[in-house]
């Protein structure tokens, strides 16, 4: 059997192959119900079909009108656990990539840009002044990493990939990991309101580092729900309590986390942050982007800012 060369049209037959209940080959039919389906699991797109897909039908193929594969059997949506016509397959496209590897290396590898990214939510686009409600922000780029070595840097807002838009941090993570280490990319970034383009050479996926959160001198920031202290090694500010009605509980702020930077300026002392929000209400803004450090990962969160 040969892999389809083209993506799947929404509305086309799907023909689905597969050993369903240890029944032996069994073959059902529908169609393509939809294409780029995020079901958490993995980086690829996948393709959602109707045909009876059950238990024993994952590996199996699911053919188009003209018999090529276009897909994998991989997972079905279920309540029962029997099938509701929701099932996914993985694209012919990525099962190539796959398997030429295999049969290459004996393993898989991807492509790795060495950042910590989350996506472009309207709160994030408001506080950064950003036109679109798209992208992938970027929380930290690694020491030593690809990206790092390149330029980015946290706050970077990466907007296409080889000169191709994309929607959101999920997109970029797919179209790097596609890709293979060593290969380059350009990546389309909005930096301080301004447009600039940087080349990657990717790496091979890495692994990651670090952490640490202290408590100290507390001061109340009362409209955002969150005491804070300065962090005893200097390195922004900790939260010591969180409202858990407030704005920032919300969010996904809890004590310990640590406030690196408020509006893209570090801050050292619970003053600062004060300082910052206030500059950034009298600026007209409905929402404030703070840079925190939790745990092992640092990302950003865009909080609303009260008025009044």
């Amino acid at each position: 059997m040969k892999f389809a060369d083209r993506a799947p049209r929404i509305g086309e037959w799907a023909i689905a192959v597969g050993n369903p209940f240890g029944l032996g080959g069994t073959v059902t039919a529908g169609i393509v119900s939809a294409t780029g389906r995020d079901i958490g699991h993995g980086a690829a797109d996948y393709i959602q079909v109707d045909a009876p897909i059950n238990r024993g039908n994952s590996g199996g193929p699911t053919f188009d009108a003209d018999g090529n594969v276009l897909g994998v059997n991989t997972a079905i949506f279920s309540p029962s656990g029997g099938s509701v016509g929701i099932g996914f397959d993985i694209p012919a496209a990525t099962a190539k990539s796959v398997i030429a590897q295999l049969k290459d290396k004996g393993h898989v590898t991807r492509g790795w840009l060495g950042v910590q990214i989350q996506p472009v939510t309207s709160e994030v686009a408001d506080a950064m002044g950003l036109k679109q409600v798209s992208g992938a922000l970027v929380d930290e780029a690694q020491a030593n990493g690809p990206a790092a070595k390149a330029g980015l840097k946290s706050g970077d807002v990466i907007v296409a990939v080889d000169g191709q838009p994309i929607r959101d941090s999920r997109e970029v993570a797919q179209k790097i990991g596609a890709k293979s280490p060593g290969a380059s990319v350009q990546l389309e970034v909005m930096r301080d309101g301004k447009s600039e383009t940087f080349t990657v050479a990717l790496g091979e996926m890495g692994n990651q580092q670090r952490a640490q959160a202290d408590t100290g001198r507390q001061e109340r920031s009362a409209r955002l729900g969150l005491s804070l202290a300065p962090s005893s090694d200097n390195d922004g500010v900790t939260v010591t309590a969180v409202d858990p009605s407030g704005p920032a509980a919300e969010r996904g702020l809890k004590a310990g986390d640590v406030i690196m930077s408020v509006g893209g300026k570090a801050v050292a002392n619970p003053r600062d942050v004060q300082n910052e929000i206030a500059q950034s209400r009298q600026a007209g803004k409905h929402s404030v982007l703070m840079r925190v450090k939790s745990g092992e990962s640092v990302h950003y969160v865009a909080l609303p800012l009260a008025t009044g």
